[in-house]
């Protein structure tokens, strides 16, 4: 087997180039650079997630021949278990909140997955969808229950695969690491490696309004969770098992007005197509940028692509509905981050 080939579906998840963003590392005079996890085989960052959870399980016997995952998702992670477990022998049962994008659903379902919608609810709700796929789990014959906001092999494998790739790319270089958290696996796993590789590595949380890790990582309690986003598969509003102890210095809030501009601002100056966390978590970065100042490498992840939300973001009716507004005069929108 030559060098250039990759062995398998496992071979083809993670490694991923990482982009320099033009136009807003002009403006700030640093580098701002994230990493196109849209192009794992799965087309989002939570391939990682999947493929490390189903590594683990494996490898300590939860997971057997002829085995079914099962997981509570907003979506991507469930395309990954799904993608995974095609590769692997294993069948997938998703449920999914009824509030994500119908091209989430199609596409699990495209994929082979047994998608079950259920009506959004909070965590501490019995019916919330994860407490409802751990029961369904422990009622199915050999099923596993990913768990994927409190299974640390999601943390794990970020620590593993992302961090090092990060450091490597930039030739250690990197000064600072932003993102979101969904569950917390990739900003918890990427900042504990690159602490531990370079202290002064500076560790941020861009999340939306709404969302209670601000809180968290500015006033050690979760207090404050006010606002809302229409950001799909991030926002937390409790401390999972991944985000436990994670090494973040600072937390950023974004608006959806300003994420929505910057959504439009890479698809029409940068040529990137992608969903809100993505933009979100490049908002982050210029933000960091713009507090302190030019020569900083500063990462980020681009989660995944616009595909998943073509009836949303993308629908010029759906944003009046949520009175967002695309339009931009230049780089003006970066004001308001």
């Amino acid at each position: 087997m030559t060098k250039h080939v990759m062995n398998g579906f496992r071979g083809t998840v993670g490694n991923t180039p990482l982009i320099r963003i033009e136009s807003l590392s002009k403006a700030t005079g640093c580098e701002i650079l994230g990493t196109a996890e849209f192009l794992n085989p799965g087309g989002s960052v939570k391939d990682r997630a999947a493929m490390g959870i189903v590594e683990d399980a494996e490898a300590r016997g939860l997971l057997k021949p002829g085995g079914v995952i099962v997981e509570g998702t907003a979506g991507n992670t469930g395309i990954g278990l799904a993608l995974v477990g095609n590769a692997k022998g294993y069948r997938t049962v998703i449920l999914i909140p009824d509030t994500q994008s119908q091209e989430k659903i199609n596409l699990l379902r495209a994929i082979g997955a047994e998608v079950r919608p259920v009506p959004a609810a909070p965590y501490k709700d019995p019916a919330n969808y994860n407490h409802i796929a751990r029961r369904l789990a422990e009622e199915i014959e050999n099923g596993f229950w990913a768990n994927q906001f409190d299974n640390t092999a999601n943390r794990d494998f970020h620590a593993r695969t992302t961090g090092p790739e990060i450091y490597a790319q930039t030739g250690g270089e990197v000064t600072a690491f932003v993102t979101s958290v969904g569950t917390g696996g990739t900003l918890a796993g990427v900042a504990s490696f690159l602490k531990e590789k370079k202290p002064e590595v500076r560790t941020v949380c861009a999340d939306p309004y709404g969302a209670a890790m601000w809180s968290w990582f500015k006033n050690g309690n979760l207090d404050t969770d006010d606002g809302d986003s229409v950001a799909e598969g991030i926002g937390q509003g409790r401390v999972t098992k991944n985000i436990e102890s994670a090494p973040i210095d600072d937390a950023y809030r974004i608006h959806d007005s300003v994420m929505i501009k910057m959504l439009y601002h890479l698809l029409m100056k940068e040529g990137l197509f992608l969903g809100a966390s993505s933009a979100i978590n490049v908002c982050g970065a210029v933000k960091l940028a713009l507090e302190k100042g030019p020569g900083q490498v500063i990462t980020t992840i681009l989660c995944d692509d616009g595909q998943r939300y073509i009836s949303r973001l993308y629908n010029p009716e759906w944003l009046k509905e949520q009175n967002l507004d695309p339009s931009r005069n230049d780089l003006d929108f970066l004001d308001g981050i």
